[in-house]
């Protein structure tokens, strides 16, 4: 097993000597239930393809259940725990607007024991000139992926600056696994080079996007002639 990783500045860092990694997933598709349905079945299984992906799909509703109970549920490969985010008073109510439920996922020490066998090749320097390196849900804290509908999200990375702002063809869009672009339509609460805090749709349904930012800004005082597409290389969940 290996992991191809590219590596890029870290910004956070405040030095020029660190980066950080991420897995190169381009030309990777997304592993979704029929495909595991088809590993099973081709391991020798002798349920069809059909049944198995009807019993994943069971075994998805019955862990999202066992969590909507507060119940903390434990797999093979993880630990999913309920979490609630946000600060009380003493006698507070729980505010949707305030508190986030959410959840906690820890890799089980099978995971663990199986990651310690991937061996990893570092490709090097992604030299791509502009880039998204990290996204963070403000509402919860996390930078797994998970982000909140109706809040907002972190997105650093390289000459992302969305310019010129009410261009049509230039923002924020959310990318469902259909194609579907959603655009961010409020205005942005920061919107520099290196950094952008956006609002996530409030209608965006729960599912799999990718972060696209369509940009004509350089570094230069000219800007491009059509816009620059720039995505993140990790899938951004809404649960």
């Amino acid at each position: 097993m290996k992991w191809k990783i590219w590596l890029r500045p870290n910004l956070s860092a405040g030095s020029d000597n660190e980066y950080s990694a991420s897995v190169n997933l381009t030309g990777k598709k997304v592993v979704r239930t029929t495909d595991i349905a088809k590993m099973i079945k081709d391991s020798g299984s002798e349920l069809g393809v059909e049944a198995l992906t009807q019993i994943l799909e069971q075994h998805d509703r019955i862990i999202c259940q066992q969590v909507q109970q507060g119940l903390s549920v434990l797999t093979g490969f993880c630990q999913i725990t309920p979490k609630v985010s946000g600060t009380f008073a003493p006698r507070a109510k729980f505010d949707p607007e305030v508190h986030k439920l959410s959840v906690d996922i820890v890799s089980s020490a099978e995971m663990r024991a199986a990651l310690k066998e991937v061996e990893v090749n570092i490709l090097g320097v992604k030299d791509s000139g502009t880039f998204i390196g990290s996204v963070s849900d403000t509402a919860t804290g996390a930078t797994d992926g998970t982000i909140t509908a109706g809040d907002d999200v972190l997105i650093e990375g390289d000459k992302i600056k969305i310019d010129p702002v009410g261009d049509a063809g230039v923002g924020v869009f959310f990318v469902n696994v259909d194609g579907v672009a959603t655009p961010v339509t409020r205005r942005l609460t920061q919107n520099d080079p290196q950094r952008i805090i956006a609002r996530v749709p409030a209608n965006l349904p729960s599912g799999q996007y990718t972060l696209r930012v369509l940009t004509k800004y350089t570094t230069a005082s000219i800007l491009l002639m059509e816009p620059r597409l720039i995505e993140y290389d990790k899938l951004l969940i809404v649960p």
